[in-house]
């Protein structure tokens, strides 16, 4: 009898191929090889200003969650980095300057939709943040580099080093006491949540030739 694998491990495999899909966008693609402009990644930022208000919002409710608290850990926040890159970016009045894309306000209602619920809560929130620790950092790294930017978006350094924290959170993924049910609900919604990330990356495309450098 083969031995059951770990929760997060299965988790992993699941959702591999939405993963691929959304680091394989052409927007990421340009992106992570310095083919936009600033004004190419602040399209970005903006955009996830909007999603990472609604799963903030999410997180402060879900705080005293049994079963979810234990994953709102406010070193992850990022609405104050991003709050301090859009001035930066946008200028002092970008609240009256950004709008969100329509594939954004989808993703910014799904998330809506499920906060109360542990599981899928669990899942937009592995999705982001997991993803923004590792690959973000490559993403940060190209921004100071290329056009100087702070982007303190992906700022994870309170969290300690990265391939300890994410250990850590795999254990809260494998410890967690999911039902069944439940353990089903977060897979599914991270899928989910990989297709309306990619959807965001897809609309962003669209108008990317605006924002190729020479």
């Amino acid at each position: 009898m083969s031995e059951e694998i770990p929760f997060s491990q299965e988790l992993r495999l699941a959702t591999r191929e939405g993963h691929d899909r959304a680091q394989e966008s052409a927007y990421i693609v340009a992106l992570l090889a310095g083919d936009l402009s600033q004004a190419g990644y602040t399209a970005l930022a903006v955009q996830h200003y909007f999603i990472y208000d609604a799963l903030e919002s999410a997180a402060t409710a879900m705080r005293e969650d049994l079963v979810a608290g234990p994953f709102v850990i406010d070193a992850l926040r990022r609405m104050p980095g991003l709050v301090d890159d859009l001035e930066a970016l946008v200028g002092p009045d970008w609240r009256a300057k950004i709008r969100p894309a329509s594939a954004t306000a989808e993703y910014v209602d799904r998330v809506a939709a499920v906060s109360g619920q542990s599981a899928r809560f669990v899942a937009h929130q592995y999705t982001r943040y997991l993803g923004d620790i590792a690959g973000g950092q490559v993403i940060r790294n190209r921004l100071r580099a290329q056009h100087g930017i702070r982007a303190r978006f992906y700022d994870f350094d309170a969290l300690g080093p990265a391939p300890v924290f994410r250990d850590k959170y795999r254990a809260l993924l494998d410890s967690a006491p999911w039902s069944p049910a439940e353990r089903a609900d977060l897979i599914s919604e991270a899928q989910v949540a990989f297709e309306l990330n990619t959807a965001v990356f897809e609309e962003l495309a669209e108008d990317m030739h605006r924002y190729l450098v020479a």
